[in-house]
């Protein structure tokens, strides 16, 4: 099937409320222009260097997100546009990216990166931490920042009832912080799920699947670092 027929097929098997994102990572300009002409706006990207590089020479009416994962000193070059940041994973990186938002006089949508896998390599905080962030005093003062809920990846395993579990833990944790009355905290989306198990993930609430080969195609390309 092409990228249109792969995107509508899985776009039109997810439940109200599921918000598609189209992985891009690696795919050249020429491949998500084919995909922008079939009427794809949202994708995701894993790199911040091929992220400002694919918005400089695109659409500026695509919603770019961040993925991957972010080091500190590369927030201020997505500050001025990424329209939503999945991998917050520390109260520095929070700050950071408060800061570019004070000095682009926008508010940056983020969501908290949890830890919810087998795998060690995996980045992302524990509930503890999670919580931490969530009711420190220093949450107060970031005017720049809106937290508006969690991301996760589920262990990379053929094992569906261990995948299932991960999320179904994930879902009962966002579902617990939905309380918290922080003014820049609205516990509103749960991305969680990927080409091999966006099935389970929004059986178990997810409210934003992050599709790549899916969609795509396995990658044959270079990557753009």
């Amino acid at each position: 099937m092409s990228i249109t027929q792969n995107y509508k097929h899985i776009k039109d098997s997810l439940p109200d409320g599921c918000k598609l994102i189209a992985v891009s990572k690696t795919h050249p300009i020429e491949v998500i222009q084919e995909a922008y002409q079939s009427g794809i706006r949202v994708y995701g990207e894993n790199k911040v260097q091929e992220l400002t590089a694919k918005y400089e020479a695109l659409p500026k009416d695509i919603e770019w997100h961040l993925i991957g994962h972010l080091q500190r000193n590369k927030v201020k070059f997505i500050a001025p546009f990424v329209s939503l940041i999945h991998s917050v994973d520390s109260l520095a990186l929070l700050k950071e990216i408060d800061k570019e938002g004070a000095k682009n006089n926008r508010v940056i949508p983020v969501l908290l990166q949890i830890h919810i896998a087998e795998e060690e390599t995996k980045f992302g905080l524990s509930f503890d931490e999670a919580r931490d962030i969530l009711n420190s005093e220093e949450l107060n003062s970031l005017n720049h920042i809106i937290i508006k809920g969690l991301m996760g990846m589920a262990t990379n395993t053929p094992d569906e009832a261990e995948v299932r579990l991960e999320f179904k833990k994930l879902k009962a944790f966002f579902d617990s912080l939905k309380s918290i009355s922080q003014e820049n905290v609205r516990m509103e989306e749960l991305s969680m799920g990927m080409s091999g198990d966006y099935k389970i993930a929004a059986e178990e609430g997810s409210t934003m699947v992050r599709i790549g080969s899916a969609i795509f195609g396995q990658r044959n390309y270079a990557t753009h670092e």
